[in-house]
């Protein structure tokens, strides 16, 4: 059976995972090379000592190929690296292309819903119902504030200056003893009997006691 076909994720991930491992082994082949570098200087050092060019120079020219091969491996790693940062830029570059390709779709569906007369008739309409509402609110309001007056106004003020005339009379006759003064019927007490019994006790006051 054939494994599953690796997404692009996991192919960046593999992709790198080889990138790295391949620096290494440059990095490991670069330390031995500069290990055989420093054997064959001490060789040549040890050659001229003794006077054998010959032997210099067969040395030298090993050193120079393993500069040479050294210089190499500096090259192929910073192309590995190279490498790996295009990959990771092309990569990015792909999302960046796919999310706006998905951008694109979502707002031509978006284009495709949407009907500018239609939603410029809904707002008309809306706008004309909101003028009624608000209309028919000020008239109710316009309509409650009218029938509250006719209905309790006259008997909310006539509470009112009774209130006000019971006050009155109570500060009037407050220094007659024995005189019942209604605080908030006084409009009832304008009787002509009321006012002759509290002229009566008047006079009764104002007559020496015998």
């Amino acid at each position: 059976m054939f494994g599953k076909k690796k997404t692009v994720e996991q192919q960046m991930r593999d992709q790198d995972r080889h990138l790295r491992r391949a620096n290494r082994e440059m990095a490991r082949d670069r330390t031995k090379i500069e290990q055989e570098e420093k054997k064959l200087q001490m060789e040549i050092k040890k050659a001229a000592r003794q006077g054998n060019k010959q032997a210099c120079a067969i040395l030298a020219k090993q050193l120079v190929n393993l500069r040479k091969q050294k210089t190499r491996s500096y090259a192929t790693s910073s192309t590995i690296t190279s490498v790996g940062v295009q990959t990771k830029a092309m990569h990015s570059n792909m999302k960046m292309a796919n999310a706006m390709g998905t951008t694109a779709k979502t707002m031509s569906k978006v284009n495709a819903q949407m009907n500018p007369q239609k939603l410029a008739q809904t707002m008309q309409q809306f706008e004309r119902e909101n003028a009624k509402m608000e209309m028919s609110e000020e008239l109710i309001n316009d309509t409650m504030d009218s029938v509250l007056d006719e209905s309790g106004d006259e008997e909310e003020q006539d509470s009112i200056i009774n209130q006000v005339l019971g006050e009155i009379g109570i500060d009037m006759s407050g220094k007659l003893s024995g005189v019942n003064v209604p605080s908030n019927e006084l409009g009832q007490a304008q009787s002509s009997r009321e006012f002759d019994e509290i002229e009566a006790k008047l006079n009764a006051l104002r007559t020496p006691a015998d």
